[in-house]
């Protein structure tokens, strides 16, 4: 069995954090999946097993920080964390309520918080590892009606400058992916199937093709590495 891999926030099989997975595994990797929703993490867990790789499924919100302390404690030789948790929330900003900027700042933030924290507690002592934190277009730019996602994830990308120039010198690689664009996964495809017919071709970010992404980060040499990478479709505006 190669180093371990711990991705937070997996969910579908056909989502981002189970592409991971399957990308990671087919390494060699042995792959902790955590997410909230027990069926879903079994599933994508048999489905790595069953094509000759290892995993393991284990329930924890990227919120809990006692959840996310137990999780990094099952690991052995962790060598590569990712967060992708994350959730989005559409609402006019005369009618956002303190609750619900405060949720979505949660999950976004203080979850990507947590996580890179015990991800910098594990890896930096062995003195190499990854972490990779999935950002979104608000990011960089917050657009109209989004205003509470726009504020965590710009958080985020900030915390992940700060980890990087304090824990890339101590060997730990500090990655921010911007996902600029629809991502071409279950969750899109079952809210909002007429954004994913009218994206067409290759108008939606493969998830198979960020899991790629990720892998080519994980083994970049320390002499060049990247802090910040944005992936969107050919297509796509910006």
């Amino acid at each position: 069995m190669g180093t371990e891999v711990i991705i937070v926030g997996v969910g579908a099989e056909q989502g981002l954090g189970a592409a991971v997975a399957r990308r990671f595994a087919r390494e060699g990797h042995h792959v902790l999946l955590a997410g909230r929703t027990a069926e879903k993490l079994d599933r994508v867990a048999a489905a790595i097993q069953a094509a000759g790789g290892s995993a393991e499924a284990v329930v924890a919100d990227a919120t809990d920080e006692a959840a996310i302390g137990t999780l990094f404690a099952r690991a052995h030789q962790p060598e590569i964390v990712v967060f992708n948790a994350g959730s989005n929330l559409r609402r006019p900003f005369r009618e956002l309520t303190v609750v619900e900027v405060e949720n979505t700042w949660r999950t976004n933030t203080l979850g990507g918080f947590i996580v890179a924290r015990e991800a910098a507690r594990h890896l930096v002592p062995q003195g190499r590892g990854t972490l990779i934190l999935t950002g979104a277009t608000a990011s960089l730019r917050g657009a109209s009606g989004f205003a509470a996602f726009a504020a965590a994830k710009a958080g985020l990308r900030a915390l992940a400058q700060s980890a990087a120039r304090e824990l890339g010198p101590l060997g730990l690689h500090v990655a921010h992916a911007v996902i600029d664009g629809g991502i071409d996964g279950e969750r899109l495809r079952s809210r909002s199937p007429e954004r994913a017919e009218a994206a067409g071709p290759d108008g939606l970010l493969s998830i198979d093709a960020i899991a790629e992404a990720y892998w080519q980060l994980h083994r970049q040499h320390r002499s060049a590495w990247t802090l910040e990478l944005d992936l969107r479709p050919y297509g796509e505006k910006f």
